[in-house]
């Protein structure tokens, strides 16, 4: 039986409920694989490293080295998870002993985001055996992070930027660095995963010899049931998953809203994840970001301060239900490879409008399971939205969110299905392992 090593990103959320530890939901299409290897009596046997950044107390260092979480063998290393950007030579060492112990005959990485992958790829030393899986490409990233921002916005420092050495300019002059280990890791595998022609051609221009491989992702179990009713979720309401960082594009959601006011003075705009426009108490001033900045200065000029609410991080539960309750989900980034939020709203039947952005649309045909606007065009996002708004019925008294609802849950059942995806990763273990 071969064996296979996973290389994460985060400390998956059935180990960490194993171990008793709090957990991240980032990466939840991670747990979706996960569930389905441990429930398939899988035909390899799977190990997983994942990153800390101290030991767990209820880890003392010899258990530290490899403990099992249902027969599965787990390492943790240590990384300094916020310092991406830094690359630590001690990973290769510890990843080194890993392997040593572990023997991997595959060794699988999901991502390239922190600086264990390229760790890992240098530790292992075998391309042929050696597969990552495309989430983004940092590279590619750097290039447009500030996304049509003002220049007197990206030079911009507030008293958080000095302190946490953290302004706009420094945030993209990260993402460069990490585009570099980034590179030099894919040049070092033999074969990778994506799902878009955005990463294909990424992946291509730096390793042409890589065989690539086609394989969608298992979404978290939540989205699965549920769907979304055109009659019972909050009229003009818009569901944005992320929005502090400009990559994601908030700014142009404000201000297509501000397009949209005068026709839908009730129009709403939830934002998950970390807030960065909080500013009532002294403290959440001086924790103000360059970005955050801006936001509210868009958000005062177009009167919209009561009109965006904060939802914070939400659980995939508490996401789903946010998902549901929305009339729209907006995905304004100026970059995304295959956004987790779309194919999740999909899934639910949430009508989506999508800027037309690295591989999104790969996920959406226009007009049928979505409606894409050029990246960074307010206006176009603003008549996307008005679109769905509109009532108008067809002939089967369908309008043209319930159309487009009906057809997103369709091809997304289909792209996300566990069971052939699960199916599709077994056939590339075999061909990268030497059974085909």
């Amino acid at each position: 039986m071969k064996k296979v090593l996973w290389v994460c990103n985060i400390m998956l959320p059935a180990i960490a409920r194993d171990l008793h530890l709090p957990y991240s939901n980032r990466e939840g299409w991670l747990s979706g694989i996960f569930e389905r290897v441990r429930e398939k009596d899988a035909p390899f046997e799977l190990g997983v490293c994942f990153p800390v950044e101290s030991w767990p107390e209820n880890l003392t260092h010899k258990e530290a080295d490899a403990f099992l979480v249902d027969e599965v063998k787990c390492y943790a290393f240590l990384e300094r998870l916020g310092e991406p950007e830094n690359y630590d030579p001690a990973l290769e060492s510890r990843f080194a002993d890993i392997f040593r112990d572990f023997k991997p005959d595959i060794l699988h990485i999901f991502g390239t985001e922190f600086p264990h992958t390229l760790a890992a790829v240098r530790a292992f030393g075998n391309p042929d055996r050696t597969l990552i899986g495309i989430q983004g490409l940092c590279g590619e990233i750097a290039k447009v992070y500030m996304a049509g921002l003002p220049q007197e916005v990206q030079r911009k420092v507030t008293f958080r930027d000095l302190v946490r050495r953290d302004s706009l300019r420094r945030q993209q002059e990260k993402f460069v660095l990490r585009g570099r280990n980034e590179a030099e890791a894919i040049r070092g595998c033999g074969s990778i995963t994506g799902r878009t022609r955005f990463d294909r051609e990424g992946t291509a221009a730096i390793n042409q010899r890589a065989r690539y491989y086609k394989m969608n992702e298992t979404m978290r179990k939540e989205f699965y049931t549920g769907s979304w009713d055109e009659e019972k979720c909050e009229k003009h309401s818009i569901f944005l998953g992320q929005g502090d960082y400009p990559l994601k594009g908030m700014h142009f959601v404000l201000e297509a809203m501000a397009l949209l006011m005068p026709d839908y003075p009730d129009l709403r705009l939830y934002v998950a994840g970390n807030s960065v426009v909080e500013h009532k108490t002294l403290k959440q001033r001086l924790k103000l970001s360059a970005y955050g900045k801006y936001l509210l200065k868009l958000m005062r000029r177009y009167g919209l301060e009561d009109r965006v609410i904060a939802t914070g991080k939400l659980t995939a539960r508490e996401m789903k239900e946010r998902f549901l309750l929305s009339s729209v989900f907006v995905c304004a980034s100026v970059l995304e490879n295959s956004p987790n939020t779309v194919g999740e709203a999909m899934l639910l039947g949430v009508p989506v409008a999508a800027s037309r952005a690295g591989g999104i649309p790969d996920m959406i045909t226009d007009g049928k399971e979505g409606l894409l606007f050029d990246t960074g065009d307010a206006k176009a996002l603003a008549e996307a939205i008005r679109r769905l708004w509109s009532g108008k019925r067809d002939e089967n008294g369908l309008t043209l969110a319930g159309r487009i609802s009906i057809q997103a849950a369709k091809r997304a059942a289909i792209a996300h299905d566990g069971e052939c995806n699960y199916l599709r990763l077994l056939e590339i273990y075999g061909e990268i392992g030497g059974d085909q």
